[in-house]
């Protein structure tokens, strides 16, 4: 979805979430889309053409549940957008929170959930067994006795190859978003416009 009635600013939110990836040389930050030819126009379209020190990202903690913002001068404005995505705060944004540095890679990523079939032997189930612990007979249930999963479930997160380094990064309070235009921008635009 699109928002940009009230705003110069084009808002984009329409992708599954974000995820965070430790083991590069910086720390990455991974907008998720359900399928790669999206993400790969996206990034061709619109993250291609930012102009990387003028990259931001603003996290927005209000109660359990943050506001990812990021956006961006473009070296094509017509097809700009700034993207947003309201989050459940996790582990792994925490780690992210307390270990960016300052900085960060920006990829894009395709995020499938998989079967049994479609999984490595050694993927993890979300009940923490891999899935050579899964009976690939009947409803591919784990065979450890303790664990009442009946079911194999995982997910896998690919990665595009190209990235954008990332060195404008905050940490903002509800209380302190007017004084980042971005933050304003999008709180305004995407929240308190809409309870009036």
């Amino acid at each position: 979805m699109i928002l940009s009635s009230l705003s110069p600013v084009s808002w984009f939110n329409d992708f599954l979430g974000v995820a965070y990836r430790y083991y590069d040389l910086r720390m990455n930050i991974v907008p998720l889309f359900s399928e790669r030819k999206e993400a790969t126009n996206l990034w061709n379209e619109t993250i291609n053409w930012w102009i990387d020190p003028s990259i931001k990202i603003r996290f927005v903690e209000i109660g359990d549940e943050y506001w990812f913002i990021m956006g961006s001068e473009s070296q094509k404005p017509d097809s700009n957008l700034s993207f947003f995505k309201v989050l459940s705060k996790s582990d792994n944004y925490e780690r992210f929170k307390k270990g960016h540095g300052g900085e960060a890679y920006l990829r894009l990523g395709v995020y499938s959930e998989q079967t049994l079939e479609d999984a490595k032997k050694d993927a993890l189930c979300n009940c923490g067994h891999a899935a050579k612990d899964h009976d690939e007979g009947d409803n591919d249930e784990c065979l450890y006795n303790i664990c009442d999963c009946k079911k194999f479930s995982s997910f896998q997160v690919n990665l595009l190859k190209r990235k954008k380094t990332i060195t404008d990064i905050s940490f903002i309070e509800e209380q302190n978003v007017k004084e980042d235009p971005l933050t304003w921008n999008c709180l305004y635009v995407n929240k308190y416009s809409k309870t009036n």
